[in-house]
């Protein structure tokens, strides 16, 4: 759980300012659950151009709760979370300072929105909260008032939160629920999750991750693991502490966050997964007879593939398929019975190219269409996808044929300015599974728009 702060001050003298307004919104890493707002009495005259800046003045502080009326509240709302503001070590101070006063030590785990967003966004012209939110096109209003400085800085977290692939806030999260000694037994680790599409990220009493998963039911996998009877199952069962998780609302997002945070973070119990899961591709090669044949291979990085496989019997399936589509010589393109019966295709009447009756300009024609259908090199293009909310969208970003990320956006301009889109996306890496998870799940789902540029 996470307290995302914002303070007004009265300005003056170091750790001699008073607290004027404070906005603290109770996020879990999904949504806000708890907020509290208020003007707050600071006993002292406010510095005139703090007036100027934030609007708020001496007259209308006159009635508000002094500092040791609303402490309890601050207390209640921030147990147990970790501090977040835009540039905590202001923040955290005069809090600190405050509660000092009071003969009380506030002390919390704190993460720092401007550190994060240089990590995760960098190259960034500023990381001032009001031109950091600009450029990244999530709406602000109320500046430099703590509730909307606040309610921004909750937004810009959540995307920071996505940004993070080696889950290192996730992390320290958990570790930080550990040290408060909170120890949930499976049944309620599954009671607390959604039946959503997302990623779930187990963790040890330690707070390393030891598995990462997907599914379009986060509860019911995960419940799915606590009740399996496989030795991975035991062991899951037997070592987790927590599951945290992270709803995408697309299928594809969750497809390509799994594959890359997989190879990211190594899990212990996603072995398989660590390297490609698509060893075997698909190449076209060129006969001495000038007919484009279309193979079943081991992967090599080295040769330019159509597209690529977890296995040798489901790139022939595939390959099957495509000759039956294109009406291309099953022979020309080894599906015929072997003497060991590995792969019974039965040959389909073709045009006769392997018997020279159709010539090679013909054929390859046909062999071309495919390719072209499959491929998307050179291709710009933004697939749009539902999002985490009825209002939200998903976009997966593809320019020049290279996956560049994906990012969530909720305003149409996000989407069609091509600046504010590159500082949302969440970058991912461009490799064989994640070229090979887009092609296959376009060819199996429909997908609410594909914008080509």
């Amino acid at each position: 759980m996470y307290a995302i702060v914002d303070i007004e001050t009265t300005g003056g003298q170091f750790n001699e300012e008073g607290i004027t307004e404070i906005a603290i919104y109770k996020f879990d890493g999904h949504e806000v659950v708890d907020q509290f707002i208020s003007l707050v009495n600071p006993e002292k005259e406010i510095q005139p151009f703090v007036v100027k800046l934030t609007g708020i003045n001496n007259a209308m502080l006159r009635s508000a709760p002094k500092f040791y009326e609303v402490a309890k509240r601050i207390i209640e709302i921030t147990e147990g979370c970790i501090l977040v503001a835009h540039n905590t070590s202001f923040d955290y101070r005069i809090l600190r300072t405050e509660f000092n006063r009071l003969g009380y030590d506030f002390v919390k785990p704190t993460l720092c929105t401007v550190e994060l967003s240089k990590k995760l966004i960098p190259e960034q012209p500023s990381y001032s909260l009001g031109k950091l939110v600009r450029a990244l096109g999530i709406p602000m209003s109320d500046r430099h008032r703590a509730s909307g400085d606040a309610i921004a800085t909750v937004k810009l977290f959540k995307m920071l939160l996505a940004k993070d692939t080696e889950k290192e806030i996730l992390i320290s999260l958990i570790k930080a629920e550990i040290k408060n000694g909170l120890t949930p037994k499976l049944l309620d680790i599954v009671e607390s999750l959604p039946s959503r599409t997302g990623i779930y990220y187990m963790h040890n009493e330690k707070g390393d991750l030891i598995y990462i998963g997907k599914s379009k039911n986060i509860k019911k996998r995960v419940n799915q693991h606590f009740t399996g009877t496989t030795n991975k199952s035991k062991k899951i069962q037997i070592e987790v502490f927590a599951v945290t998780h992270e709803e995408t609302g697309s299928e594809l997002i969750a497809l390509l966050k799994e594959s890359e945070e997989i190879k990211i973070n190594k899990p212990i119990y996603n072995r398989a997964q660590r390297k490609s899961i698509f060893q075997w591709a698909l190449y076209k090669e060129v006969d001495e007879n000038g007919y484009i044949n279309l193979t079943i291979q081991k992967a090599d990085g080295r040769k330019k593939e159509i597209t690529s496989y977890t296995s040798i019997q489901e790139g022939k399936n595939a390959l099957f398929k495509i000759t039956e589509k294109y009406n291309l010589c099953q022979k020309l393109n080894g599906l015929f019975e072997t003497q060991n019966g590995c792969f019974q295709y039965k040959i389909k009447e073709c045009n006769g190219a392997c018997l020279g009756k159709e010539s090679p300009e013909e054929y390859n024609e046909r062999v071309e269409d495919f390719i072209r259908e499959m491929e998307f090199d050179n291709n710009n293009m933004i697939i749009i996808d539902r999002g985490r909310s009825v209002n939200e969208r998903s976009a997966v970003l593809i320019e020049n044929g290279i996956y560049k990320g994906y990012c969530f956006y909720d305003l149409n301009y996000q989407i069609n300015n091509i600046d504010v889109l590159k500082n949302i996306i969440i970058p991912m890496q461009n490799n064989r599974d994640t070229r090979h998870i887009i092609q296959s799940y376009l060819k199996r789902n429909r997908v609410m728009k594909i914008v080509k540029f």
